[in-house]
């Protein structure tokens, strides 16, 4: 594929068996200043992140993936990235569906993937969803004058940008520690869906688009002892969430 060599060149791996669409989209984003590798099935797929051989591999940026694969559904490919060790665990996925059923974006998004799009596409948007996602992957910036919150037994480290619970690391996805970071840094503040979306600086959501309340339920999990009845992370009915000030 088509690729423009550069010392920050972001590396992109897509999972697709579609090989027109997946050449199309590697010159495309090529031509945009990211590197593509592909592979056409869900098994290459995995060896490339995991080698089977024991060679030492850099998990990419980002992984591209298509949920319907000749040899495993895409959400298996998903299970299995976040199941595999080390950094590779963390890697950002965005996911492809050409079904219109919600479910299968809802249960993308509980697996872990941080964002989805339907198929056909524009390729602008899909620059545009890929670009979002590595800003908040990579975004740095000052350091905040308090790198570490506090909330009880809850530690967020934003330099770290990890989370922890009683000493043990809570797994989150790198869209569902923004979201978090985003309420933390806002505790007491009841916060719309639509201003929790718009201070991670993520893609718009259509009004009933489910997916955020779907992150929210992982986060829960995550952090809370009981997440059926959440202490941490409220539900403030026909408006959105809001961030306890006091936990514990």
């Amino acid at each position: 594929m088509t690729t423009l060599p550069s010392m920050s060149t972001h590396r992109l791996l897509m999972i697709e068996d579609d090989v027109r669409l997946a050449q199309m989209v590697g010159d495309y984003l090529g031509n945009n200043g990211l590197e593509v590798a592909h592979m056409a099935d869900g098994k290459s797929g995995l060896e490339r992140l995991q080698p089977t051989d024991g060679a030492v591999s850099e998990p990419p940026d980002l992984v591209i993936l298509d949920l319907m694969l000749p040899d495993m559904d895409g959400l298996e490919v998903c299970r299995r990235i976040r199941s595999m060790p080390g950094s590779t665990a963390q890697v950002p996925v965005l996911m492809l569906t050409a079904k219109g059923d919600p479910m299968d974006r809802i249960i993308g998004l509980e697996l872990g993937a941080d964002d989805y799009l339907p198929k056909p596409f524009e390729p602008r948007e899909l620059l545009a969803r890929i670009r979002a996602i590595l800003r908040r992957k990579g975004s740095e910036g000052p350091a905040p004058s308090t790198a570490v919150m506090r909330f009880g037994s809850l530690e967020i480290d934003r330099d770290a940008r990890t989370v922890a619970v009683s000493d043990q690391a809570a797994e989150l996805t790198s869209y569902q520690f923004d979201l978090l970071v985003a309420l933390a840094e806002r505790a007491g503040r009841v916060l719309t869906r639509d201003q929790i979306m718009e201070a991670v600086r993520g893609r718009e959501l259509e009004a009933f688009d489910r997916s955020i309340d779907v992150h929210m339920g992982r986060i829960r999990a995550a952090i809370e002892a009981d997440p059926k009845n959440p202490k941490r992370i409220l539900t403030v009915r026909g408006v959105g969430y809001v961030f306890a000030k006091q936990q514990d």
